[in-house]
């Protein structure tokens, strides 16, 4: 069963992330300097209820396990410079970003929230490598939203919309390379 079918059973609906959320999420617990156990992140994909919504144990066993494998997945690919965008996230000439980049970027800026102490302790803000995670937040903020970046950067006399094709190209190599400075920064204190 793939998450989205399991995202679609009529029991679960509107109780968990949807699919591209959770796997900007799961993206931003993979990059994290220090690892947090599953269990401190999972209740977040449900909305922090105590009580995860699964009909069953099998159906919590199937969820969990495509989770992890994603985590699985992800994290490597994240510190060997070879994540990229899963398919089907891609830009839209009328929108921008499709609706699935939007999603992964909020995501990414909830699991960013969740372990934003980790970050800004591993990465003082002031520090060369926070200017670049500032701007991996500010660029994956730009993504979520793109008409208020548009709407702001025009009061600020930027024109054109081709540094959203540049941000989005970029992202791969802006997480992996934070994902890499993080990991590198935790082994070292």
């Amino acid at each position: 069963m793939t998450l989205q079918e399991l995202l679609a059973q009529p029991e679960l609906n509107d109780r968990l992330l949807n699919e591209a959320q959770t796997t900007g999420f799961v993206t931003a617990m993979a990059c994290t300097p220090n690892t947090l156990p599953p269990q401190e992140w999972l209740p977040y994909l449900w909305g922090e209820e105590e009580v995860a919504p699964f009909s069953d144990g099998e159906q919590l066993e199937n969820y969990l396990e495509l989770i992890i494998n994603m985590w699985n997945h992800f994290r490597p690919a994240l510190l060997n410079n070879q994540w990229t965008w899963p398919e089907g996230y891609e830009l839209d000439e009328q929108e921008i970003v499709n609706e699935s980049v939007r999603d992964f970027c909020e995501g990414v800026l909830q699991g960013w929230q969740l372990t934003r102490d980790d970050w800004e302790n591993i990465i003082p803000p002031e520090s060369e490598d926070g200017v670049l995670l500032a701007g991996v937040i500010l660029s994956l903020s730009m993504l979520y939203d793109p008409e208020t970046s548009i709407s702001t950067l025009s009061e600020q006399g930027v024109e054109g919309l081709e540094q959203f094709e540049e941000i989005y190209n970029a992202m791969p190599a802006m997480l992996c390379g934070l994902t890499l400075r993080g990991a590198q920064r935790a082994e070292n204190q």
